[in-house]
């Protein structure tokens, strides 16, 4: 089970604030591009379960981009806190990259991921599946006051929204922790009330 405070920022101007004010404590910096799955059904989403490979790449560091293959199982999000069964594992990007084109090659990936989502929700493989396309993301990480916060810019097709996520097993003393400090900033936030992957299929900001 992931647990994670989930805030956003109401402005651009909010965010701007806030990553120069956590300068001194940034770690690192990712670009990520988030590519969702499901049958033309939607089977996956009625069932409230998320498939998605991410491809990332650090954007200070000469490696390799990566791609992770991830299932997202019964998420709740109340309050600004966000709880959902999670399962990832990485797989190799070319690989990644020629699911996006077709979706049917994932029945030869070999993940446990993917064999894991075969065998709970009943697939006997994945012909048929579709690509539902996807957003950017770019993620600064922070290592600020005893917890790692991820500080996202999410690019859609109709916009962007600003969001902080920290993921820790004491999430009201966080959440607390994050709100007072946005407030002595003024810095303009409220509780994320929707999931990135719900904006998404929504087709509008919040």
């Amino acid at each position: 089970m992931e647990v994670e405070v989930k805030l956003r920022l109401l402005t651009a101007a909010a965010h701007l604030r806030l990553t120069t004010l956590l300068t001194p404590f940034h770690l690192k910096t990712l670009h990520q591009r988030n590519i969702f799955f499901d049958t033309p059904k939607n089977d996956l989403s009625l069932r409230r379960a998320v498939l998605r490979l991410r491809f990332l790449q650090n954007a200070a560091v000469s490696s390799p981009p990566r791609c992770i293959v991830s299932l997202k199982a019964k998420p709740t999000l109340a309050n600004g806190i966000s709880r959902v069964e999670e399962d990832e594992e990485e797989i190799d990007y070319g690989i990644g990259e020629e699911c996006v084109d077709s979706p049917d090659k994932l029945s030869a990936v070999g993940s446990r991921v993917l064999k894991r989502v075969q065998e709970e929700y009943g697939f006997k493989d994945f012909l048929g599946f579709v690509c539902l396309g996807g957003f950017e993301n770019v993620r600064n990480v922070y290592e600020w006051r005893g917890v790692k916060l991820e500080v996202d810019e999410t690019k859609y097709a109709f916009g962007k929204c600003f969001e902080i996520e920290c993921e820790t097993e004491e999430p009201e003393r966080v959440k607390t922790m994050i709100e007072e400090f946005l407030t002595e900033s003024k810095i303009e936030f409220s509780n994320s009330d929707m999931t990135k992957f719900a904006v998404f299929r929504s087709g509008k900001l919040p």
